[in-house]
C-alpha cells in the first residue's frame, strides 16, 4: 500500500494529496521521499512510475511517499504549476526519512558542477547520509553522487546509450538476492562511468551489461547509497515516447543528428516502419513528418520485460529499510531501558 503525504499539483496530486505530519510509525510503515527532477513533461509520468513500482514491491508494508524537487531545476510556467504542490526541499533539513529516491534531470552543462541545482543536490546528499537508512540515485543523480562523494568523473559517450540491455548479476548482495542471473534493464543516457574507477573507490557493482557497462552499484557509508545508471522504474511506453520526442527535436533542428533506434526494444515490423521514417526525415527535414511516427503500431508491441526484476530490486530495498527501522527502534528501546 502506498499513500501520498504531499503530491504534485497536477491531476494525480489533486486526486490523491494528503497533508499530514510525519508520524512515529511501525517498522511496517516506511516514510520515503522522492526528489523528482525530471523535465516538465515527464514530471507526472515519473511520479506514476515510482508509485506503481513501490506499490507493487511494498507487499504488506505501508509506504508514505512525499514529493520534492530541487528548486533550481529550470521550469516553464507549466512545470512550476506541476511542482507547486510538492513539499519544500527545506522541509527535509529538520527531519529524517527511512529512504530517499533522487531522479535524474535533463543535463544542460558539460560539467555537473555547473548545473544550477548542484549546490542543492550536494546538500541533499550530505543530509541523506545522516538522515536516511538508504538513498537511491538514478541516472544523472547517480553520476552527480559519485562525483560529489569520491570525485569520480563520468565520461561522454559517442551517442546516446538508449534501449533495453541484457545485464548479468555480479556476485551476491541483499538488493539482488531474488534477481535472475540474467536480466534486462532500460538505459537512456549520454555518459558512462568507468567501472575501474568505481572499484578503486570501494563501490560494489551489482549488475553490468556487456553492451551498456555498469548498471547498478552500491556504496555503504553511514547510509547505503544505491546507484542506477539504468531505469528500473520505466514503464513499457517510456522509451517509445522518448524516441518520438528525440525525433521531434531533430526535425525542429534542436539536435544535429538523427536519434539512434533504442537497442533491443522494438520488433522487426516496427523497426522497418521507423527506418522508413528516418529515411524520409534525412532528405526532407520538417516537423510535419512526425505525424508519420507509427505510435499505434509500436505501442501494441512493446513490452516491459524488466518489470519483475524492478519489483524484486525495490522489494529488497524496502525490506532493507524495514530491517534498519526495526533495528533502530530496538536500539532506542534498549537505551531507554
Amino acid at each position: 500500500m502506498i499513500t501520498h503525504l504531499t503530491a504534485g499539483a497536477g491531476t494525480l496530486g489533486r486526486a490523491q494529496r494528503l497533508r499530514q505530519p510525519f508520524l512515529d510509525s511501525k517498522p511496517t510503515c516506511l516514510d520515503i521521499g522522492l526528489i523528482n527532477n525530471m523535465p516538465d513533461a515527464a514530471l507526472d509520468a515519473t511520479v506514476r512510475q515510482f508509485r506503481a513500482l513501490l506499490s507493487a514491491a511494498a507487499d504488506d508494508m505501508v509506504v508514505r511517499l512525499t514529493l520534492y524537487t530541487l528548486p533550481e531545476v529550470p521550469r516553464t510556467d507549466f512545470g512550476r504549476r506541476q511542482v507547486s504542490g510538492y513539499a519544500a526541499l527545506s522541509d527535509l533539513w529538520d527531519r529524517s526519512l527511512d529512504g530517499l529516491i533522487i531522479t535524474g534531470a535533463e543535463p544542460r552543462a558539460a560539467d555537473l558542477k555547473d548545473e544550477p541545482f548542484w549546490g542543492s543536490l550536494t546538500r541533499v546528499l550530505e543530509w541523506a547520509e545522516r538522515h536516511t537508512a538508504s538513498t537511491i540515485l538514478s541516472c544523472l543523480a547517480a553520476h552527480a553522487g559519485i562525483l560529489h562523494i569520491d570525485g569520480i568523473v563520468r565520461r561522454p559517450l559517442g551517442d546516446k546509450r538508449f534501449g533495453v540491455f541484457e545485464c548479468v548479476r555480479v556476485g551476491d548482495h541483499p538488493l539482488t538476492a531474488t534477481a535472475p542471473a540474467r536480466l534486462e534493464m532500460p538505459h537512456s543516457r549520454w555518459n558512462e562511468i568507468p567501472e575501474e574507477a568505481l572499484l578503486a573507490c570501494g563501490y560494489r557493482v551489482l549488475t553490468r551489461s556487456a553492451d551498456a557497462g555498469v548498471d547498478a552499484f552500491v556504496k555503504q557509508r553511514q547510509s547505503l547509497f544505491v546507484f542506477f545508471q539504468g531505469h528500473p522504474e520505466y514503464d513499457a511506453m517510456t522509451l517509445l515516447l522518448e524516441y518520438r520526442r528525440d525525433i521531434g527535436r531533430f526535425l525542429r533542428r534542436e539536435r544535429d543528428t538523427y536519434p539512434p533506434l533504442p537497442h533491443g526494444y522494438f520488433d522487426p515490423e516496427t523497426v522497418e516502419a521507423l527506418t522508413a521514417l528516418q529515411a524520409r526525415a534525412l532528405v526532407d527535414r520538417r516537423e510535419e513528418l512526425l505525424a508519420g511516427f507509427p505510435t499505434a503500431l509500436a505501442a501494441g508491441k512493446v513490452a516491459n520485460t524488466w518489470r519483475s526484476t524492478a519489483e524484486s530490486l525495490y522489494r529488497n530495498w524496502l525490506a532493507y529499510l524495514r530491517t534498519r527501522k526495526a533495528q533502530g527502534r530496538r536500539a532506542e528501546a534498549a537505551d531507554k531501558g
